[in-house]
């Protein structure tokens, strides 16, 4: 990661939760490997279908993930990541009924879905093993 970047990711919330998420993902240094704009139109070269394969693949490896809209440049790509799925509880505390006896057990817990940044992690280490291979 470039140590000059700054985050924009929003501190203590949960990435795992029900949701839209935007993403972004860029080539390494911002080099132009995923195709070129001819006449305003991006045409991907066989590195760009490649990743778009394995775009594509996203939901069958993780079942709570669905693929909204997302479009190629030449050096990055815009996607929108829907968690579907998730635990309603998400929060740092829960209670739990164990009998009628009106007894409670308070859980603190983190959100048991599936991360964000663990759908990206697999999907970038797909595409760069896929690339250099």
């Amino acid at each position: 990661m470039n140590p000059n970047r700054r985050s924009i990711r929003l501190p203590g919330y949960d990435y795992a939760s029900a949701g839209w998420y935007f993403v972004t993902i860029c080539c390494h240094k911002r080099q132009n490997l995923f195709g070129e704009i001819q006449q305003g139109e991006m045409v991907l070269n066989a590195a760009g279908e490649m990743v778009e394969e394995w775009w594509n693949k996203i939901p069958e490896k993780f079942p709570d993930i669905e693929l909204g809209e997302f479009q190629f440049m030449p050096n990055h790509f815009h996607a929108i990541v829907i968690i579907v799925g998730a635990d309603p509880f998400v929060g740092p505390e829960k209670t739990e009924k164990l009998s009628d006896k009106g007894r409670y057990r308070l859980w603190r817990h983190k959100h048991i879905g599936l991360p964000l940044h663990v759908v990206i992690q697999w999907f970038k280490t797909m595409t760069t093993n896929d690339y250099i291979n």
